[in-house]
């Protein structure tokens, strides 16, 4: 299976850059799984396509403000660190730019010194280990110095960073949002959970490589990038526990597929745990803890595009994406979403 079968044309244009007001006001392109029928909505009209006794699985991630800016000491060279994955009290997993100007043991200072670091080894993948040196609490220094990491396909500046985070972000740890979430308002979790439907939390803290295309001419050669997750005893009772009485599992976003699917077994049981993943779901995997998606549009090439193909079929999700662009939905973070499931539209 090559990397180019999952490519498709998009305008610029259609790229957002800004997120849409109020935040459930963003279209829904809504898709049947078993064939390629499609009908437009608008999100708020989401709690329609759910039953009593169904389960809707969320990220409970947040984004932490995890671009740092600052300066070489040897040189007064800028330099930019995007913190990805926390390693120890004191050191991450980043990435460095320039980093081929930044070798092993190089110095750099934040915040004219309030906060310092020290290049360490070198990752597969192009980060590395950075130490960082500081009084107080490190949280504290971030919220300070730190700056909402947004993808780099977005060039307008974010007037306010809490739109870049779901309203049910609790556990810091994501370098970017699960974007499928940003729709939501408290409205319409209450409307949802007045059916009779079980919000059920999970964390998957998302790094960068989410929005990395694939390079590889094949994609079975794509080394898929790891991600920390957590299911607890609770959550994973209280989802098996919907599908044993008849509900469906819809999982809002990707993070929450690919969680749930490090944890379901042969029979489609979750099971608890935590830990990193680098399962990579494309076309040819079945999935087993996943009835419903929601989720945004993706970049062409990408493991989330190929994850979505895996779900409800190759030509299926092409066919979807080319329809979005002909009737103009916004893309990517900001843009608008799909919710794919069987007998959807009746």
């Amino acid at each position: 299976m090559k990397t180019r079968d999952f490519n498709y044309f998009l305008p610029a244009e259609l790229i957002a850059q800004t997120p849409i007001e109020p935040r459930d006001n963003s279209r829904m392109l809504v898709c049947n799984r078993e064939n390629s029928r499609r009908e437009g909505f608008i999100f708020r009209d989401f709690p329609n396509f759910l039953k009593p006794n169904d389960v809707m699985v969320i990220n409970q991630t947040r984004v932490i403000p995890a671009r740092l800016l600052g300066f070489k000491e040897q040189t007064g060279a800028a330099v930019e660190v995007l913190l990805l994955r926390r390693m120890t009290e004191d050191s991450w997993e980043a990435m460095i730019k320039p980093g081929r100007r930044l070798p092993k043991g190089a110095e750099v200072s934040f915040g004219e010194g309030k906060l310092k670091a020290i290049i360490g080894d070198r990752f597969s993948g192009g980060t590395c280990l950075v130490r960082f040196f500081f009084k107080g609490l490190f949280e504290n220094i971030l919220d300070d110095l730190g700056e909402m990491p947004l993808p780099p396909y977005i060039h307008e500046k974010l007037e306010n960073p809490e739109r870049y985070q779901t309203v049910y972000a609790k556990l810091d740890g994501s370098a970017a949002a699960p974007t499928a979430g940003l729709h939501f308002t408290p409205e319409v979790l209450d409307r949802i959970e007045s059916m009779g439907i079980d919000i059920v939390p999970i964390v998957l803290h998302v790094g960068l490589g989410t929005f990395r295309p694939v390079k590889e001419e094949n994609i079975h050669a794509h080394q898929m990038h790891s991600e920390y997750y957590e299911v607890s005893e609770d959550a994973a009772l209280r989802i098996n526990s919907a599908r044993t009485n008849g509900g469906r599992i819809i999982c809002v976003g990707t993070t929450s597929v690919r969680t749930l699917e490090t944890l379901c077994d042969e029979q489609g049981t979750i099971h608890a745990g935590q830990g990193m993943t680098n399962i990579f779901i494309l076309p040819g995997v079945k999935l087993k803890g996943t009835d419903m998606l929601l989720t945004n549009f993706h970049l062409p090439q990408s493991t989330l595009l190929m994850l979505v193909s895996a779900f409800m079929g190759q030509e299926n999700a092409l066919s979807a994406y080319r329809e979005a662009v002909k009737e103009k939905y916004r893309f990517f973070s900001f843009g608008d979403c799909m919710l794919i499931g069987n007998n959807l539209l009746v």
